[in-house]
């Protein structure tokens, strides 16, 4: 079967409001665990996660920090918007934009739009007992999003700092409740670093300091990658077949021991999360693109939402995992280069071949959602046997419910 041709309804099972976790458990790794290994399903707590991973593998996880992205303002009339920001425009890069001081620009989408078609809008607000003024002006528009310029009357303040003070954490829209203080610290992963994301890396948030111990003390290695997650992981699939779906991009950053470790453990990865898988079987098709420009001088690198079947055609053309990733670290050493950035749109759904995840430690995803085609690809088909087991074992859903370890 033509990926393309799948339908979105095949990817359905009933999920009541009451199985949807809306706050996570008091001890985030006392979580259930469900174990899927070759077609066997069983249950555990988190805690215990190490115990059924192979002793010396490598774990790859996702370090990207939610940030404060969603911003209010009121008009003149009392009107309130909603500025959600989306990804950094002027300038485009995540640490300097945060790094920005009295000026940037923003793509993002705006809440009550109609009610804002001209003019600035602007608040104030107190930080460290100064009093400071920012404003938010529409300067463009882009296919899905608006260009936002805002401005601010302090210049020792970075545009880090506004948000932390004016911001308020975008929560999944499903949790059907307003964003709390705890949310501040429970939506984000212990290992959280980099800022940027607008929805959290969800696998990783049953990660505990005792946990990461644990599996260090199985002499399980750990290396981290940065997927920015974007509020398109949230976007439905309204299309009957995914192929009229598109994907949303997002930007990462892989280190290059990340690049090196992978090559030391044969190309093979556990990865937390479907961001690190995104990153990981993204980084493949770079490579594949790379051997094919062996002098290739420094770019932005992009996975495009089909490429990846369209590179399967054919298979025996294609390059082995570790040719792929051999080509990276030829390209990083040839130029000079300590990060490989890129973005990717790829859509992983049956009929797509795995290339570097060999384990995956994800959460129970919506209803006909791409995540749901990810986990499927990755069980060759066997997605209902585990989701009928959660929903009749008592498993909590989504973003602050329980998790999985899948070893096809």
């Amino acid at each position: 079967m033509n990926t393309k041709d799948i339908q979105i309804n095949d990817y359905n099972y009933p999920l009541s409001d009451e199985r949807i976790a809306k706050y996570p458990l008091k001890e985030r790794d006392h979580s259930k665990l469900l174990i899927y290994k070759q077609g066997k399903v069983s249950e555990d707590v988190f805690f215990h996660v190490a115990d059924y991973l192979p002793m010396g593998s490598l774990m790859v996880m996702n370090n990207t920090k939610v940030i404060q992205a969603r911003l209010h303002f009121r008009k003149a009339t009392g009107a309130l918007i909603e500025i959600f920001l989306l990804e950094p425009a002027l300038p485009a890069d995540y640490e300097q934009m945060f790094q920005s001081r009295g000026r940037c620009e923003w793509f993002c989408l705006v809440g009550n739009l109609k009610k804002w078609k001209e003019g600035q809008l602007s608040r104030g607000f107190t930080i460290d007992d100064h009093e400071v003024t920012v404003t938010a002006e529409r300067v463009g528009e882009a296919a899905t999003s608006q260009r936002i310029a805002f401005t601010w009357d302090d210049n020792q303040l970075s545009m880090a700092e506004l948000i932390d003070s004016i911001g308020e954490l975008p929560i999944p829209p499903y949790l059907n409740r307003k964003t709390e203080e705890c949310d501040k610290t429970t939506y984000q992963t212990v290992y959280s670093k980099i800022k940027g994301s607008v929805a959290a890396p969800t696998a990783g948030l049953h990660f505990t300091a005792d946990v990461l111990a644990s599996l260090d003390n199985k002499g399980i290695e750990r290396e981290e990658v940065t997927l920015h997650v974007g509020a398109g992981t949230f976007k439905p699939v309204k299309s009957l077949h995914i192929g009229e779906h598109d994907m949303h991009t997002e930007t990462f950053c892989v280190k290059k021991q990340t690049i090196e470790r992978l090559i030391a453990h044969q190309g093979h990865a556990v990865a937390v999360g479907t961001t690190s898988v995104r990153t990981l079987e993204s980084l493949y098709y770079i490579g594949y693109k790379m051997l094919q420009l062996p002098d290739a001088e420094e770019q932005h690198w992009h996975v495009e939402q089909w490429e990846p079947y369209q590179m399967q055609v054919a298979p025996d053309d294609a390059p082995t995992t570790m040719e792929a990733l051999q080509a990276i670290a030829n390209y990083m050493q040839r130029n000079a280069l300590t990060t490989l950035h890129g973005s990717t749109q790829i859509i992983i759904a049956p009929g797509y071949n795995y290339h570097i995840v060999k384990m995956l430690i994800t959460n129970f995803h919506q209803p006909q959602s791409t995540l749901l085609l990810l986990v499927s690809a990755f069980v060759h088909g066997d997605w209902r046997n585990i989701y009928d087991y959660a929903l009749q074992h008592e498993f909590r859903f989504l973003s602050y419910g329980d998790s999985s370890l899948l070893i096809p």
